[in-house]
């Protein structure tokens, strides 16, 4: 009897699972599909759903335009469900994306006030972990978002109601006959073709990815063990949402789509999916290359006056280049499109001028990025190799809040480096000098923060320590949304974790140097947090951290903003541009922390990784009743070099364009 009665429980459970409309659809391309499309988003005239172009913070939204029942009541379990889909990322530069894309399930086929960059178009910094979301999304992302989590900037992940995934690993594919774990980079422009499997009765969300001429692996790269039915809304609608960033913009392409409900998605016809668009030049014909006869000999005056235009051309663009820089490939830009993208380094191109070099605005002109470009002197040969080397390796660092490095070129005793191109200038530009355009206090907090993690990424979360030397507000650039990235890192030095930075060469900026720096000359990851607490008085308080014409107990900023703490005024200290809009715990945290950080005791001072910890209130600020401040000028000026970087502010802000 008993056994009859879990019969009848378990046969009734199977009919809610197997109930329902019975949705399938499968579009081998989408010439001829009927989707709800958003944004940027379109079909090609080839069936392509290219999610996002070229444009830069923009959103695209693709949608299966009919609802779908995945419950049949509120107090059902979610029916199982599959789908299959082919897809391809193309990132204006080699394998660096500008964000990524979803596929998502979600209340509407439309998703109002969703952020590009970093929220993917899914959601925004306000409902970002909400649970009245009702959104179930697998992601598929290029750039590392600290504030998200991100394991790295190349992983898949589920997510639910909000961007930090539940579960995310690096994209790959487990190979059946070995069981290793094969990498695959998503913005290699490779079709790759992904399984979401969701078993109502198991309550398990499988994600599998694999190279689209491999069948689908046995073990999934995703599991999740949840229940969906408390998440998704009894009706509700399937698609894909992508992004792309600030500096860079990228192409996402869905190639085909396959869905079913209550079954198992019917496979891709893979021979009948649509081209991707070609990459690099097109291919000379058969016609031209061997059909046409023999082309006529031309005049010698016309032949010499070519020699000598190419020869002449050649002396123009000529640049140095060694069997060793081979191995450097695309992180070698060619000096002719350097020339070209900045109008041959014109003045009216200049955006500034320090101790390194002069630095000009530029758009390549095949991509259309715009791009940075620093001109350096080089006379020496001498460790040039191991400088080259040094400089590629940081191009490799990848952060939302460091200036990407992106190649270099070496040309007649000149080393040129590229940078990503920051279009609000620099930091120190709107502090100093009666500035047309300040910042409040929000907009200040979030600098302070982006730089902390920054730094925080450069000691501790790359492969190796990279001590910067050289941070100051001069040196931290603003992008388009105001974000502070960290930049210059001409005397940047890196080693590997647990090892002893070996360097006894006294570089910096006055003021920023920390005493134990300009006694020993090494510099390490404390002589880092010494130069972020000046940078981070400097940024509250709005002056310099040297100020020779002050009165003699004013010259130092830290003494300065020290002699109010003593006196229990401490909020005195802050920049008076400021106004009343002001956080008033957020400015005390920050000088507290200014004050922790520039204490003459290394061995005192906050680890970047403790910084981060007190910025986003996740740790108390230690007891300062008995910091020791200790600073001096007193020899510094015999042993310190200063290498200012450029700054600028752009004429749109100055005519009140933000």
């Amino acid at each position: 009897m008993l056994f009859r009665l879990q019969l009848a429980l378990f046969l009734s459970l199977l009919l809610k699972f197997v109930s329902g409309e019975d949705v399938s659809f499968t579009f081998n391309g989408f010439r001829s599909a009927n989707l709800s499309l958003d944004g940027i988003a379109q079909i090609t005239s080839n069936g392509l759903l290219m999610l996002t172009n070229d444009t830069q913070q923009g959103i695209g939204h693709a949608f299966y335009p009919n609802p779908i029942t995945f419950k049949n009541s509120e107090s059902d379990p979610i029916l199982s469900f599959s789908t299959t889909f082919v897809f391809a990322i193309f990132p204006e530069l080699p394998n660096r994306g500008g964000h990524g894309f979803t596929f998502l399930i979600a209340p509407k086929p439309s998703l109002p006030g969703a952020q590009s960059t970093v929220y993917l178009g899914l959601f925004n910094e306000t409902n970002n972990g909400n649970t009245s979301n009702h959104v179930v999304a697998v992601e598929f992302d290029t750039v590392l978002s600290n504030e998200f989590d991100d394991i790295n900037n190349n992983h898949a992940g589920i997510d639910i109601n909000s961007l930090k995934s539940e579960v995310a690993e690096p994209a790959a594919y487990y190979d059946d006959k070995t069981g290793r774990l094969i990498n695959l980079t998503l913005t290699s422009a490779k079709r790759m073709q992904v399984w979401v499997d969701y078993n109502g009765l198991n309550k398990q969300l499988n994600v599998t990815l694999a190279p689209v001429n491999v069948k689908k692996p046995k073990t999934p790269l995703l599991s999740l063990s949840q229940d969906l039915s408390p998440i998704l809304n009894d009706v509700s609608y399937i698609g894909f949402s992508s992004s792309t960033g600030t500096t860079l913009a990228t192409r996402h392409f869905i190639l085909g789509w396959s869905f079913k409900l209550n079954g198992q998605a019917q496979d891709l016809n893979l021979n009948d999916l649509p081209r991707l668009p070609r990459i690099g030049a097109k291919q000379v014909s058969r016609f031209l290359t061997i059909g046409l006869p023999v082309i006529l000999v031309t005049s010698v005056s016309v032949i010499i006056a070519s020699v000598i235009y190419i020869i002449r051309r050649k002396r123009k663009f000529a640049e140095e280049l060694e069997d060793w820089e081979l191995d450097y490939g695309p992180h070698r830009f060619q000096y002719k499109d350097l020339y070209v993208a900045t109008k041959a380094f014109k003045d009216k191109e200049l955006l500034g001028s320090g101790g390194f070099g002069r630095v000009y605005r530029g758009v390549l002109q095949k991509s259309r990025v715009e791009i940075a470009v620093k001109r350096i002197s080089h006379e020496s040969r001498q460790g040039m190799r191991e400088f080259v080397a040094e400089i590629i390796t940081i191009g490799r660092l990848r952060h939302r809040n460091l200036v990407t490095l992106l190649g270099y070129c070496r040309r007649k005793g000149e080393l040129l480096l590229v940078y990503d191109f920051m279009p609000n200038g620099s930091l120190d530009k709107y502090l100093y000098d009666q500035p047309k355009v300040t910042l409040n206090w929000s907009q200040r907090f979030r600098v302070i923060k982006g730089v902390a993690s920054g730094l925080f990424y450069l000691h501790e979360e790359w492969e190796q320590t990279v001590i910067h030397r050289d941070v100051k507000a001069s040196n931290v650039l603003l992008d388009g949304e105001l974000n502070a990235r960290l930049g210059d890192f001409g005397l940047a030095r890196l080693y590997d974790h647990g090892t002893d930075p070996q360097t006894t060469h006294i570089v910096g900026t006055l003021g920023y140097m920390a005493p134990e720096h300009t006694r020993f000359g090494k510099a390490t990851k404390r002589t880092d947090v010494f130069a972020f607490g000046a940078f981070v008085l400097e940024v509250t308080c709005g002056r310099r951290p040297i100020e020779p014409r002050k009165p003699k107990e004013e010259i130092l900023l830290v003494d300065w903003v020290f002699s109010f703490w003593s006196r229990g005024e401490l909020l005195e200290a802050r920049d008076r541009s400021l106004g009343v809009d002001y956080v008033a715990e957020e400015v005390e945290l920050v000088l507290k922390l200014g004050l922790i950080c520039s204490q003459s005791d290394p061995s005192c001072r906050p680890s970047m990784g403790q910084v981060v910890q007190y910025l986003n209130g996740d740790a108390p600020l230690p007891d300062i009743s008995s910091i020791d401040i200790g600073s001096s000028l007193s020899g510094l000026e015999d042993f310190t070099e200063s290498y200012p970087s450029y700054s600028y502010v752009p004429e749109s802000l100055l005519s009140g364009g933000r």
